[in-house]
């Protein structure tokens, strides 16, 4: 018979990821219907301007946006909106819907796994340096301590929350963990994210 973990904390961390789930969910209906209703606040013309790229450049302008934003360098574009427009002005078929988060995970899993790597090799002082980089020390402090604390699974599961996308990306660096794990559940995480967000601006396309 399987033992028991002794400190209780496989039950926390399944419960935990419940609640991310359930968070991301509840969160994701908010932002698509806000999109789709023109009430989320954002700066002016950044909607277009993501819509604008899709229909000159199509897949190639979400690949690359979404390697910036995993890098943690996307400023002009909110990227909850970029999947959204992108099933809006490109997905036609499954096939194109598909496409779209494929795209979209690999690119983010390419800029989130550069960041990780700068971590990992620079270390804080190099972060330090690179002052494009929008992480404060207190946000970084309490990143890092979910990490020590839980580990590897807050990789996928801060990447399927809307607030915390990415945020667990230098911390796993700084800790050194394996690359190609972190590329792994870093991917999961986003494809859990980019597909609730498919599915409900389908669902609401239908509903409106």
């Amino acid at each position: 018979m399987a033992s028991e973990p002794v400190d209780g904390r496989f039950p926390l961390v399944r419960d935990r990821v419940a609640y991310a789930l359930l968070a991301t969910g509840t969160v994701a209906v908010v932002v698509v219907a806000a999109l789709q209703t023109g009430l989320l606040s954002v700066p002016e013309g950044t909607t277009e301007t993501a819509r604008s790229l899709l229909e000159q450049y199509g897949l190639f302008a979400l690949f690359a946006v979404f390697i910036l934003e995993g890098a943690m360098l996307l400023y002009f574009a909110p990227s909850e909106s970029l999947v959204p427009a992108a099933v809006l002005v490109l997905g036609d078929t499954n096939a194109e819907i598909a496409a779209v988060i494929g795209v979209a995970v690999l690119g983010a899993t390419i800029g989130q796994t550069a960041l990780f790597m700068l971590a990992k090799r620079g270390g804080r002082e190099v972060l330090h340096e690179r002052q494009w980089i929008a992480v404060s020390e207190d946000s970084l402090d309490r990143f890092e301590s979910w990490f020590d604390r839980w580990g590897a699974v807050v990789v996928p599961v801060s990447n399927t929350l809307l607030f915390t996308r990415g945020m667990l990306t230098i911390p796993a660096g700084l800790a050194e963990m394996d690359t190609r794990l972190f590329a792994v559940l870093s991917a999961i995480g986003t494809l859990a994210f980019e597909a609730i967000l498919a599915a409900l601006t389908l669902g609401l396309l239908g509903f409106l």
